[in-house]
């Protein structure tokens, strides 16, 4: 603890944050809700807006191939923090681009794919399983060989799940031996049970979520992820901002930006927030710039929660949440391998990216964002 400390106490001594976030430059009004409670904001309910805006002003700066540091806020150039928008994270875009639409697939070979993907939720290992499938499709998948491919990465020391969020292992309902065959398992158990049609005759987001949280191992958190990633694909046509599902780290932060959020749903907090964004960039005199046109949705919303309860962590120590985490786990390692954005084709987006200009960017590891 000490040493990390002093680690912060470094950065801090010779990076500046962009903005005050230990005051609130402009009153915060009470917020009430439609269901009659009020919200009385706290200081990180400005940070909340300034960390948005700021972690998109370095996504636009990767977009165009500006070259590091891309923030002069040494929080965000010493952790790692998700983007503002989901679907422009590095996992998120591999989903899109390389599982869902590089090639035109069966409905049923869709969602598999996504379903497989998002399992282990790491580019790595998809990318394994593709070496040793080929083409990964439904009928074409085997579960043994699977597992033997599996085990023989982790055997060699890689891990085989993404560190975003903790898949459940199932306990003594799992496989015998090893959580990712249950979790197999399971994937094909869903697709046997006419998860398919089931979710093409859904008529909302909601449904979706409903019918995925039927399954073993799928919680309120996984259920609402697969639906979002769902509906990335042509299976299905929902708004992102018809339906969330809070999770953890988005009710910490929820706690952390109201003085008084006990008892209240957080769904309509998120709703109600994203509902305000507009009026709150415009309040504390911020230049958000969208997703060309897209403005933040309700997953967005929610997953900004999440990541300024990690800033606040550092930015305001003092401020609690449920948890009463002090520490933010993952330090930043940038990637140099610039991304070639693009989004699902039903939100009109792909036609307003400008053409990376690929400048050449260094591939040493630096310790800027």
């Amino acid at each position: 603890m000490q040493e990390d400390n002093a680690t912060l106490n470094f950065y801090h001594s010779i990076f500046t944050t962009p903005v005050q976030l230990d005051k609130q430059e402009t009153p915060v009004p009470i917020i009430a809700l439609p269901s009659g409670h009020t919200l009385r904001p706290s200081k990180v309910f400005d940070t909340y807006w300034k960390f948005a805006t700021e972690r998109q002003d370095i996504f636009f700066k990767r977009v165009l191939g500006t070259p590091p540091p891309w923030s002069n806020d040494w929080i965000l150039q010493t952790y790692k923090f998700t983007n503002a928008y989901r679907a422009s994270d590095r996992v998120s875009q591999y989903l899109i681009r390389n599982v869902i639409y590089d090639a035109k697939y069966e409905p049923e070979d869709i969602l598999f794919r996504i379903l497989l993907f998002k399992t282990f939720n790491k580019i790595e290992t998809w990318e394994v399983l593709t070496r040793k499938f080929g083409t990964i499709t439904y009928r074409g998948f085997d579960p043994n060989i699977a597992d033997e491919v599996l085990l023989t990465t982790m055997k060699s020391g890689h891990s085989i799940y993404s560190g975003a969020y903790i898949m459940p292992s199932g306990g003594r309902s799992g496989h015998p031996t090893i959580k990712h065959r249950t979790h197999i398992d399971i994937l094909l158990h869903m697709m046997k049970e006419s998860l398919l049609s089931r979710i093409l005759s859904a008529k909302s987001l909601n449904e979706v979520f409903s019918i995925l949280k039927t399954f073993p191992l799928v919680g309120d958190f996984l259920a609402y992820q697969y639906s979002i990633d769902i509906n990335y694909s042509e299976l299905i046509d929902f708004s992102e901002s018809s339906f969330v599902v809070p999770g953890p780290g988005a009710r910490n932060g929820i706690r952390k930006c109201f003085l008084d959020s006990d008892g209240v749903c957080e769904s309509d907090i998120i709703k109600l927030v994203t509902d305000l964004q507009e009026e709150e960039f415009s309040r504390l005199g911020l230049q958000f710039k969208d997703l060309w046109g897209r403005s933040l949705q309700l997953i967005d919303c929610q997953n900004l929660f999440c990541e300024v309860d990690k800033y606040a962590r550092v930015a305001h120590p003092l401020v609690q949440g449920i948890t009463h985490r002090h520490r933010i786990k993952h330090r930043f390692s940038p990637k140099f391998d610039p991304i070639d954005y693009w989004y699902p084709p039903k939100w009109g987006l792909n036609d307003r990216i400008p053409q990376t200009s690929k400048k050449d960017l260094p591939h040493a590891k630096s310790t800027t964002c």
